[in-house]
């Protein structure tokens, strides 16, 4: 078992980073970092460039959240996904048995984030796991 947080350096992944940092030294689980990576759209050498450049950007932002919770005496990994977040985080979810998948909002109200999908909403949707959403502020 294992607390799931999506990260990617944004204010609100930042607050859920304190949060399941807590939730894993409480129940004393692993902590995994998910880092979603699907670029939207296209085809051929414009998408593998563009996953790329998604992949190194995860793989700077998971490495600032792994020291943090490293540094907080919890026990973490990261896993990039080729997938959007949301599924990213289903699918690793699923693959640790995640007790919760931890997610940031950045404040949008409801109805912009189930028009524009944000991931926190997608989510509760998509998840058939406990989730936490953590507000920025």
């Amino acid at each position: 078992m294992a607390v799931v947080l999506g990260y990617d350096e944004s204010p609100g992944a930042d607050r859920a980073l304190e949060v399941a940092i807590e939730v894993a030294t409480r129940y004393g689980e692993e902590l995994v970092l998910v880092y979603g990576a699907a670029p939207p759209g296209g085809m051929g050498d414009e998408l593998r460039s563009h996953r790329d450049a998604l992949r190194e950007m995860g793989r700077t932002a998971t490495s600032h959240a792994l020291e943090r919770a490293t540094a907080a005496g919890v026990t973490a990994r990261v896993e990039l996904v080729d997938a959007k977040p949301a599924d990213a985080l289903v699918q690793v979810g699923d693959l640790v048995d995640a007790t919760v998948i931890v997610v940031g909002t950045n404040g949008e109200s409801p109805i912009r984030g189930a028009m524009l999908g944000s991931t926190p909403h997608k989510l509760l949707h998509l998840s058939n796991r406990p989730v936490l959403c953590v507000p920025a502020g």
